[in-house]
């Protein structure tokens, strides 16, 4: 089969690989119709977190059951499915805890020769296509793509709905749902967030949903503010062109937002010396948005991250944390947990997810794709690759 393959920092190709198998009774083997390109592969791409030679990519697909294994009852050929991007058994501790991003049998720890682990330790659930820290599987930028535990995660997708409005329920829309639901709107909250990528717009999207009064979105670049703007109704700040923390303390009487959500994570832009100091900090990347995020957050107020980060930071500001008795919430969405009701509000027409679509190309084409997302190129935000 033809699959996006990573090999090294920035160094992402389709090129031919043996077709998946079924390994356990749980397994399915799928058919991907549709793919995408997540702003969290940029993290392996630019080589952000830990990597892994020879995976391939992709967290977010969807697709047609071809075969399934033994002990799955629920689905069979010919399903039309999309799969949420943690891997989990749906019947450990936290699976019914309805806890699936912390699953203990998707991603077990790695021993080495002497017994040591040396993979995954303290590490999450699994992910697909997302290293060896999070269970070494590989991904669904590919013609076909192995599902563990076929009978717990894929949901099957109404015939009414095309792909394009449902393939984000696999990441995007249910992390944006959660970076809200953490918050606990009670309704009519300010809701700031930081970053108007794809993860930031399904964010704003969802605080309308829960019962915010008002949305600002905050970003650098103008195509995506535009975007914010049109497709989630959000009120827009470039933070390049004015300090977006007093804008937003100007806009909510002196106060600051409700709610700040994090959606850009430790990828942010950063100056040459924030780079230097990164290097002699042993830290990847930066986290100045969460600091931002704490600085416009009204006191007791709560700042929620869906943003990656993939290491310690020196000078995190706790004092800040304490002294505005602030609630933080962060990680990886729980979409199992969220996605049938995700799913539900697609089909009733309450949110559209397939507005934040700029690019739908071939898989063949995933290389240049991942070169012109990384760079923002061409007002690239979301790419649908179609195997």
């Amino acid at each position: 089969m033809k699959a996006a393959v990573f090999h090294k920092m920035k160094d992402i190709q389709v090129e031919t690989i043996d077709d998946p198998r079924i390994e356990d009774a749980r397994d399915c083997i799928l058919r991907v119709t549709s793919t995408a390109i997540c702003g969290s592969d940029l993290h392996i791409y630019n080589g952000m977190v830990p990597q892994a030679r020879d995976m391939v990519m992709g967290h977010e697909f969807m697709g047609i059951v071809e075969e399934v294994g033994a002990g799955v009852k629920n689905l069979k050929k010919g399903d039309r499915v999309v799969v949420p991007f943690p891997i989990s058994c749906g019947t450990c501790h936290f699976c019914n805890m309805q806890l699936p991003t912390h699953c203990e049998n998707s991603n077990p720890d790695h021993y080495g020769p002497e017994g040591e682990i040396v993979m995954a330790k303290g590490a999450g659930a699994a992910l697909f296509g997302y290293t060896d820290i999070y269970g070494g599987y590989n991904g669904g930028q590919a013609e076909y793509v192995r599902v563990p535990y076929a009978d717990y995660g894929p949901r099957k997708v109404p015939d009414n709905l095309t792909d394009e409005q449902v393939l984000f329920l696999t990441d995007i829309f249910p992390t944006g749902w959660a970076s809200i639901d953490w918050a606990q709107l009670k309704g009519g909250e300010t809701v700031a967030v930081w970053g108007c990528g794809p993860v930031g717009i399904m964010a704003m999207k969802s605080a309308w949903l829960q019962g915010a009064k008002r949305v600002i979105g905050i970003d650098i670049q103008p195509y995506r503010l535009e975007k914010a703007r049109t497709t989630a109704n959000a009120e827009v700040i470039n933070a390049s062109e004015v300090d977006a923390v007093q804008v937003i303390r100007d806009m909510t009487g002196g106060y600051g937002a409700d709610v700040c959500v994090d959606a850009v994570g430790m990828e942010a832009d950063r100056t040459m010396l924030e780079k230097a100091l990164n290097v002699v900090q042993m830290e990847k990347g930066t986290m100045k948005v969460l600091e931002k995020c704490m600085d416009a957050v009204r006191r007791s107020g709560t700042v929620t991250v869906v943003g990656v980060y993939g290491s310690p930071y020196d000078n995190f500001p706790l004092y800040k944390w304490f002294d505005k008795g602030l609630t933080l919430r962060g990680g990886q969405a729980w979409v199992h947990r969220y996605i049938d009701h995700l799913i539900s509000l697609v089909q009733e027409g309450k949110v559209k997810l397939d507005d934040i679509i700029t690019h739908t190309v071939p898989l063949a084409e995933a290389s240049r794709m991942y070169d012109i997302f990384n760079k923002k190129e061409d007002n690239c935000l979301k790419v649908v690759l179609k195997p």
